[in-house]
């Protein structure tokens, strides 16, 4: 993303949201991942892609609730029970979120779709869809646990748990 895309993308995040996107947006970029913008009906599509594998890691999207991000981890069973961290409402969304179809009948979704992910929170096995799992709310609540989330993705170094 040049650096004008990224001064409209940043100008478009609500003020009270936006150090934290400029702070996640430099640690992606200085963990190995590219950035890319995209216009989307709502807003900016931002999508954080990792430089050795090609695979979106995460991206921002704008609703009319306000700027959301969604994460698509890969090592997610490295690190499950940080999920029991989050606060309250997060783990509401994860529950709530729809079932991944293909985990239930793998003809039930388009077969080009990832497999969604299988994990236990509060001792409860879920298996959600790798669209809608993880798919959260910028607050001053969520966003440090967004962040942890990233970092144990990444391996590096978590400040929650």
């Amino acid at each position: 993303m040049t650096e004008t895309e990224y001064g409209e993308f940043i100008e478009a995040v609500d003020e009270k949201n936006r150090e934290f996107v400029s702070d996640l947006h430099t640690f992606l970029l200085e963990n190995g991942c590219d950035s890319e913008r995209k216009t989307a009906k709502s807003g900016y599509t931002v999508s954080y892609i990792l430089n050795d594998t090609g695979k979106t890691l995460a991206n921002y999207v704008f609703r009319k609730t306000g700027i959301k991000m969604r994460i698509y981890p890969k090592n997610l069973n490295r690190y499950e029970e940080l999920l029991n961290t989050f606060p309250d409402k997060m783990k509401k969304d994860i529950k709530k979120s729809s079932v991944c179809k293909r985990m239930v009948n793998p003809d039930a979704c388009n077969p080009r779709c990832s497999m969604g992910y299988r994990f236990d929170l509060e001792d409860e096995t879920y298996e959600k869809c790798r669209y809608m799992a993880f798919f959260f709310g910028l607050s001053e609540e969520n966003n440090p646990f967004i962040k942890a989330f990233l970092e144990k993705e990444l391996n590096k170094s978590s400040t929650i748990l």
